[in-house]
C-alpha cells in the first residue's frame, strides 16, 4: 500500500514518512496543497490513502478535499489538523474527509486509523491474490508457491503483490518504483531489476518464470 502525507511542517511529515515505512508502506510526502491537487488529479499519483493536514500554505486541506470529491476522486481522506472545535471536524468531514485527527496525536492510534480505512472496500479487491501456483494473502502477508511457502522482503511482497494485481499487463519500472518506492525515487536505479531478479530466484525455477521480461519495455506477470 502506498500513501501521501501532505504537511507542511518538514520535521513531522519526515517522522510520518519513517514511520510508516517501518511498517511496510510507501510513502510520498508534498508540502502544500495546490502540489497535492495537481498530483492526485493527474492520476500520477498511485497512492491508496491520503493524509492531509488541513492548515496548509496556499490551498488549504479543506479546499483539496472538496476539489477532489467534485472531480469523483474516491481515494480515502484522513485529514490532521490542531483545530479541535466540532465546526471544525464538521467542515472536515463535510468536505469529503474520511477521518479527522486531531494534533497532537499517537502515531499507534494513526496507524490503526489508516489501516482502518484501507480495509474500507472502495471496490472487490480479493483477500487472496492467486496465480500459477503462486498464492499471495493480503490479510496475513504471506506467498506461497506450489505449495511452499516463501519468506519475502517488504519490496518483495510489495513487487510482487503488484504483479499479481496487473497479470498479464507490461509494467514499466517506472509504474512499479512510483507504486511500491515512492515518486521521487531515482528512475535511473536498477532497484527493480534486482528485486525481480531477487523475487524469479525465491520463488523458484518453475514459478520464477511467471514474471517476464519485456525488452525496452519493463516485465510482465505471465502465469
Amino acid at each position: 500500500m502506498k500513501l501521501l502525507i501532505v504537511e507542511d511542517n518538514q520535521k513531522l511529515a519526515e517522522s510520518l514518512k519513517e514511520g510508516f515505512e517501518h511498517e511496510g508502506y510507501a510513502v510520498d510526502v508534498l508540502f502544500d496543497g495546490e502540489t497535492a491537487s495537481r498530483r492526485i488529479l493527474s492520476g500520477n499519483c498511485g497512492c491508496d490513502l491520503v493524509i492531509l493536514d488541513v492548515m496548509l500554505p496556499g490551498k488549504d486541506g479543506i479546499a483539496v478535499c472538496r476539489e477532489l470529491r467534485e472531480r469523483n476522486v474516491t481515494l480515502p481522506v484522513l485529514m490532521l489538523t490542531a483545530k479541535d472545535t466540532t465546526g471544525d471536524k464538521v467542515a472536515g468531514l463535510d468536505s469529503g474527509a474520511d477521518d479527522y485527527l486531531i494534533k497532537p496525536f499517537d502515531f499507534e492510534e494513526l496507524l490503526a486509523r489508516v489501516r482502518a480505512l484501507l480495509r474500507r472496500p472502495r471496490e472487490a479487491v480479493p483477500v487472496i491474490l492467486s496465480r500459477g501456483g503462486i498464492e499471495l494473502d493480503t490479510a496475513r502477508r504471506t506467498v506461497t508457491a506450489g505449495g511452499r511457502e516463501v519468506p519475502l522482503t517488504l519490496r518483495e511482497y510489495g513487487v510482487l503483490e503488484y504483479f499479481l494485481r496487473h497479470p498479464d499487463q507490461i509494467i514499466s519500472r517506472e509504474q512499479i518504483l512510483a507504486n511500491i518506492w515512492d515518486f521521487s525515487f531515482d528512475t535511473l536505479s536498477n532497484v527493480v531489476d534486482v528485486h525481480v531478479k531477487n523475487l524469479r530466484k525465491k520463488l523458484g525455477t518453475v514459478h520464477g518464470k511467471s514474471i517476464q521480461t519485456i525488452r525496452g519495455m519493463g516485465y510482465r506477470f505471465a502465469a
